[in-house]
Formats: C-alpha cells, sequence, structure tokens
C-alpha cells in the first residue's frame, strides 16, 4: 500500500525528455493557464488519456453486443458531463475521443474564477484560492486544480468570511481599475483590427494608401581607367 506520506505519482510523464516542439508547447499551456509547473499539465493529459483508452476498449465491446458495456458507456457519458467536458444530452464516445488536455484545464477552479472576472490574472486567481478567498457552496476551497462540476460552477464565490469580499478593500479597488484597463485595452485592439480590415482610411497607420517613401542613393561614379592596350602607340626610336 505504500506510505500515505509519499503517494504514488498520479501522472505519466513525456515519453523523451528532449522534444523543443513539445517543450515550447507546454511551456505556453502552463503561462496561458497559470499553472505552478508542468506536472499540473502532465495530470490533465494523464486524466484526458485515461477517458479516451476508456472510450476505445467500450467501442470494442460494443461491437459485440456486451451489455455491461452499454451501461458502463452510460456512466461514462454522464461522468463527462458532470464534470463539464461533454454536454448533458446527445454525447457519444467519439465525443470522448475529441477531448483534450485544454478542456480539463478549463475546468479547474483557477479557471474559472478567473473568466468569472472574480481575479485579474489566472496568477491572482491561484493566490485567492490558496489563501482562501474563494468559496464553492459556502465552503472554502484552497484547491486550485480542484475539478468544478457543472453544478457548482454558478456557486463560486469570494468566500464572505474572507476579507477580500469587502468592495472597499485595496485589492478589489486595484482589481476594479485593472478590470476597466484591460476592457479599454480591449476595445482599442478590436478598434485597430477593424481599421486594418477596412484598410486604415486616408492617413491611417496601417492604412492601404499609406505612401512609401524610398530614399533615393546616388550612384557612385566610377573613373574610367585607360589600360596600357587602350594607349595610343608611341613610335619607337630607329633602329630597335
Amino acid at each position: 500500500m505504500g506510505d500515505p506520506k509519499f503517494p504514488r505519482r498520479s501522472f505519466n510523464t513525456p515519453s523523451h525528455p528532449w522534444q523543443g516542439e513539445r517543450i515550447k508547447e507546454e511551456a505556453e499551456i502552463v503561462r496561458q493557464y497559470g499553472l505552478k509547473n508542468k506536472h499540473e499539465l502532465w495530470k490533465a493529459k494523464t486524466v484526458v488519456r485515461n477517458l479516451r483508452k476508456q472510450s476505445r476498449d467500450l467501442q470494442a465491446r460494443l461491437r459485440t453486443g456486451e451489455e455491461q458495456a452499454k451501461i458502463e458507456t452510460v456512466n461514462l457519458l454522464k461522468s463527462c458531463a458532470r464534470m463539464g467536458l461533454l454536454p448533458m444530452e446527445g454525447a457519444t464516445l467519439d465525443d470522448v475521443l475529441g477531448l483534450g488536455a485544454e478542456s480539463m484545464l478549463g475546468r479547474r477552479l483557477q479557471t474559472i474564477v478567473f473568466r468569472k472576472g472574480l481575479a485579474c490574472s489566472p496568477g491572482q486567481a491561484r493566490q485567492f484560492i490558496v489563501h482562501g478567498h474563494v468559496a464553492i457552496n459556502d465552503r472554502k476551497v484552497t484547491i486550485p486544480g480542484y475539478i468544478v462540476q457543472r453544478g457548482e460552477e454558478d456557486n463560486i464565490v469570494i468566500n464572505p468570511l474572507s476579507a477580500v469580499s469587502d468592495e472597499m478593500h485595496p485589492i478589489r479597488v486595484a482589481q476594479k481599475g485593472a478590470i476597466e484597463a484591460r476592457a479599454r485595452r480591449e476595445a482599442a485592439q478590436a478598434a485597430y483590427r477593424e481599421r486594418e480590415e477596412r484598410g486604415g482610411g486616408r492617413g491611417g497607420r496601417g492604412g492601404g494608401d499609406r505612401k512609401k517613401f524610398v530614399k533615393k542613393v546616388a550612384k557612385p561614379i566610377v573613373a574610367e581607367v585607360v589600360t596600357k592596350d587602350d594607349a595610343a602607340p608611341i613610335d619607337a626610336p630607329e633602329g630597335q
């Protein structure tokens, strides 16, 4: 069974440690979701890999007409629907095969707290959760990687017993200013992209009517060199 202080590893590491494209992709996902390290990403990949393996096995067993496989299929689809990975109705085993690590990372408490606007960034969302400022159904949750069930998503709020719940708290005041600044920045970026698509108009920075200024460089003057062969013949003295 093992010592409970040292639990067995719950994720599988990559088969090859040095793959440039994979390392860049994982680093981008870690930055996007505010993960502590790549272990959290590998855990999500392992969970999704197990779900997909179970789906493939069930598809093979369903072809033989096994009744137990039908029951397990219904249970698997219901489990994925409760986690918010699949819709409640109309999902099939092929939809399970289409799941990726991003699907599981999107159901983490840290990600949902950020998307609900309770934090300015994924890093701040992780800090709020670890410090006990987030509650689900009036119950404090301090695990950023907690998988939020579909019925719990609407009940995620700032912990009423936390000092951050006060609207006049310095963090909340700064958070409102940061959210407003981010909204203005996104609006400006959207307006800029729209102006780029229209051609920018006359005098626009990104417009198609913008004149191109080419600096003219004078061509160097090459002096004509007269060689010995091209020179005028010189009469040699007589007798030589």
